[in-house]
C-alpha cells in the first residue's frame, strides 16, 4: 500500500501527519510513504530526519485574505503547481493521499482527486483553513479535530475524530517527569510554553511572574523558544528561584505534560489535543494573528466546558497572569473540576480512528485497481 501525506508551514500541520504515519505503520508495517511539502517550510527539515521520503513542491505561499496583486502571482503559481503535483503522483502511484493543512496540500490533493485517487483531509482547528475549505469540495473524507469545525464542511463526508497526538503523550508518567526536570511531588507544577518558537508576549509577562515565584507554592517550568531564551534570561541577574526552571526548548514535552498540574499555553490545536488527552487544566493565551483568529475559537471550546481560562493577548500583563495563577492555585477543587472537564474533551483514540479511515480508503482504491 502506497500513501502520500502532505502538510506544511507550521508544526501544527506537520506533527499530526507524522503521528498518523506512525499509527498507520503499526497497523500496516509494509506500507510505503511519501511526504510532499514545500522547499522552505519546516517540513523540509523535520520529515527527512524522521526517516520518511520527502518530495518538495515549489510554492511561494498561500493566498492573502484580501485583494493584492501578489495574489494573482500566487494563484498562477498554484495552478502550475497542480501539474507538478500530478507528476509526483504519477511517479509514486499512491493508493490514497492525505492532507493535514497548509497551502502545499492544495495542489497535491486536488491533483489526486482529479486522477480519481481517494483523498482525505484532517482539519485540526475549530475554524477551517482556506485551503481545506476549497479542498472539501473534492476530497472523499474529512476528519475534524473540533466539533465546531463540522459546520464548515459537507456533512456527508465529514467525521469528528479529534486530533491525532503522539503515543508518548499518553504513556508519560508523572514520576518520570518530576525526576527528569528535578521537581518534587509535594508541590504542583506549572508548565509554560508558547509553542516550538516561543511567544514573546507570554515570555514578557512571565518574567515578572517568575521573579515573584518564591511567593507561589508551586514549581514552574518555562519553555521560552530558542530565539527568546537569551533575552528572557538577561532579566535574571541573580540565580533563578529554586522552584523555577527556564529552558529554550523541550525535546521531551510528553514527560513535562505528564507532571503538569496547570499549563499556560497558546491555543494551537495540537497542543490543546495533548493537554486534553492528559486532562491538564490550562490558562490559554491565543495567538492573535492566527488565520481566521482560529486559536481564539480553539480556546473558547475549552473555556465553554470549564477546562480552561482564557486571557486575550491584548489584555495580557504580568499582574493579570499572576492573579489568575494565584486564584487557581488557591482553589484546588476548581483545578480538579477543570482537569475533569479537560479530560472529557480528550480524544486519545483520534490517531487510530483517522488511520482506519485512511486504510479503508486505500483498500477501496486497491480493489478498484484489481
Amino acid at each position: 500500500m502506497r500513501i502520500i501525506f502532505s502538510g506544511g508551514g507550521t508544526g501544527g500541520h506537520i506533527y499530526p501527519a507524522l503521528t498518523l504515519i506512525d499509527t498507520v505503520k503499526k497497523k500496516l508495517p509494509d506500507a510505503i510513504f511519501l511526504y510532499v511539502g514545500t522547499e522552505k517550510g519546516m517540513e523540509a527539515d523535520i520529515v527527512p530526519k524522521a526517516g520518511i521520503d520527502f518530495a518538495a513542491m515549489k510554492l511561494e505561499g498561500g493566498l492573502e485574505r484580501h485583494f493584492t496583486l501578489e495574489n494573482f502571482k500566487r494563484a498562477a503559481d498554484a495552478i502550475l503547481s497542480i501539474t507538478r503535483a500530478g507528476k509526483i503522483i504519477d511517479k509514486f502511484q499512491p493508493d490514497v493521499v492525505v492532507g493535514t493543512g497548509g497551502y502545499v496540500c492544495g495542489p497535491i490533493l486536488l491533483a489526486a482527486s482529479l486522477k480519481k485517487i481517494p483523498t482525505l483531509i484532517q482539519e485540526q482547528n475549530a475554524v477551517a483553513g482556506i485551503t481545506n475549505k476549497i479542498l472539501s469540495k473534492f476530497v472523499k473524507k474529512i476528519a475534524v479535530g473540533s466539533r465546531q469545525a463540522l459546520k464548515n464542511f459537507p456533512a456527508s463526508k465529514t467525521i469528528y475524530t479529534g486530533n491525532p497526538i503522539r503515543a508518548e503523550v499518553l504513556t508519560g508518567r508523572r514520576e518520570d517527569g518530576l525526576k527528569e526536570f528535578g521537581f518534587t511531588a509535594d508541590k504542583p507544577v506549572i508548565l509554560i510554553s508558547g509553542g516550538s518558537r516561543g511567544a514573546r508576549s507570554i515570555n514578557l509577562a512571565m518574567i515578572d511572574v517568575l521573579k515573584r515565584a518564591k511567593n507561589f507554592d508551586a514549581q514552574f517550568l518555562h519553555v521560552t523558544g530558542k530565539g527568546e531564551f537569551e533575552s528572557v534570561m538577561k532579566n535574571f541577574s541573580d540565580e533563578l528561584p529554586p522552584n523555577v526552571k527556564i529552558m529554550p526548548y523541550l525535546y521531551n514535552m510528553p514527560q513535562a505534560m505528564a507532571m503538569a498540574n496547570l499549563a499556560i499555553f497558546r491555543a494551537g490545536a495540537t497542543g490543546l489535543a495533548e493537554l486534553t488527552a492528559r486532562g491538564v487544566p490550562a490558562i490559554l493565551i491565543p495567538y492573535p494573528y492566527a488565520a481566521e483568529n482560529h486559536q481564539e475559537f480553539n480556546a473558547r471550546e475549552l473555556v465553554k466546558v470549564g477546562a480552561a481560562k482564557m486571557i486575550l493577548n491584548k489584555d495580557l500583563t504580568a499582574e493579570i497572569l499572576s492573579a489568575q495563577i494565584d486564584e487557581l492555585l488557591s482553589n484546588p477543587d476548581e483545578l480538579k473540576k477543570m482537569a475533569a472537564a479537560s479530560l472529557s474533551l480528550g480524544r486519545p483514540q483520534a490517531a487510530d480512528e483517522i488511520a482506519d479511515l485512511i486504510l479503508n480508503l486505500a483498500e477501496t482504491s486497491l480493489k478498484l485497481k484489481a
